[in-house]
């Protein structure tokens, strides 16, 4: 750690501290916690890919998952339409169904479709031509 003096003379005390390592990550420690983190990671989300569709920081999002015994209630809906899940499953009332996208595999190829979004235009077309030949739909059908 590097601890680096006050620049002004008002207040000779006051050091200002910068770690030169990252924290460790923690593990959740609720069972609140280790739902959200096992739901956002079945869902293949980021901390901060859950956070902007919250509208709230990724830091927020790594406080429910480490500390918080449950949220504010105020964000335990959009949190539960984010994840697709009801409140009863968010909350542990009831057990989380799979969504269909839990597979490892599903959340690669999701991954690779979306940077498709940086292809050229002209690129993208040929790429949806060519899922669209592989799984044997049709343009009207694609559309």
């Amino acid at each position: 750690m590097y601890i680096q003096p006050a620049a002004s003379q008002e207040y000779p005390e006051v050091e200002h501290k910068i770690r030169l390592a990252m924290p460790a990550k923690k593990e959740p420690h609720t069972a609140f916690g280790k739902r959200l983190f096992t739901l956002r990671k079945t869902r293949g989300l980021t901390q901060s890919q859950l956070a902007e569709a919250l509208g709230t920081t990724q830091r927020v999002i790594s406080y429910y998952e480490t500390d918080a015994e449950l949220p504010p209630s105020a964000v335990i809906i959009p949190l539960a339409r984010v994840l697709s899940v009801s409140t009863d499953e968010l909350l542990g009332l009831k057990p989380a169904q799979s969504n269909g996208n839990s597979s490892v595999e599903k959340q690669r190829l999701w991954k690779r479709f979306q940077k498709m979004e940086a292809l050229p235009t002209k690129d993208q077309r040929a790429v949806i031509r060519l899922i669209n030949s592989l799984a044997g739909t049709t343009h009207a059908e694609a559309s």
